[in-house]
């Protein structure tokens, strides 16, 4: 997890809503959108799932990246004083001063899960935070092989990169492993509107919808386990 020649983080990004966010150099692709990288996370993800509405929202991420997601979650539920469970798993985790640079003076900056999440990168494994109604858990695994909390979470952020790309996390044998860690009446949401992730969030049992997508991409996805 150390800065060199390995690190999976190449150049940080300036994006048009004045937010940040990093090339890979794993996949050749941003963590998040260069179009707007917080514009994304709140649109796609915190208010796609209804996490914005939630009255105690318990989130499970695929690919913590550089923690747009994490850090809009977090300003959200601060804003409107919710208690936050929030478990991510990260294969390929960037180093501290790549979250600290993408994160400075942007959504969440300055909260003390925000800063204990900081201290405790590169030095915990898992990386495990409480904070007053704050509760976060980053696992440096495989989500592929790893177990998989089972009708726990409220919201499901499936933020991989592009099927193209990484298609593993894509397939419709491990996104029916997601769907069973969705509550009955949760939430997955992506940015990818393809049509064979589309079918393998039905062939999960979810029921999928369209949504207009974050600025710079026409539609995205939203995907319901029935009660």
């Amino acid at each position: 997890m150390n800065d060199g020649p390995s690190s999976p983080v190449g150049s940080i990004l300036l994006t048009p809503d004045g937010s940040r966010t990093a090339l890979s150099t794993r996949f050749g692709e941003a963590y998040g959108s260069r179009h707007g990288a917080a514009a994304q996370a709140r649109h796609v993800f915190v208010e796609g799932t209804g996490t914005h509405e939630h009255p105690a929202p318990r989130v499970l991420e695929v690919g913590f990246g550089v923690s747009v997601n994490f850090r809009a979650t977090l300003a959200d539920a601060a804003r409107r004083g919710v208690a936050l469970k929030y478990v991510a798993y990260e294969f390929d985790p960037a180093p501290v001063s790549v979250l600290h640079e993408v994160g400075a003076g942007g959504e969440g900056y300055g909260h003390s899960a925000w800063d204990a999440l900081l201290n405790g990168w590169e030095r915990e494994s898992p990386l495990t935070v409480q904070a007053g109604d704050v509760s976060l858990t980053v696992h440096f695994a495989d989500v592929l092989t790893a177990s998989l909390p089972d009708d726990w979470a409220t919201a499901l952020y499936l933020d991989g990169f592009s099927p193209a790309r990484n298609p593993e996390v894509w397939t419709p044998e491990f996104v029916a492993r997601l769907a069973r860690s969705l509550t009955p009446g949760g939430v997955l949401a992506t940015y990818s509107a393809a049509g064979h992730v589309r079918r393998a969030l039905e062939a999960a049992g979810l029921r999928v919808e369209k949504r207009p997508g974050p600025p710079g991409k026409r539609e995205c996805l939203r995907a319901v386990r029935e009660p």
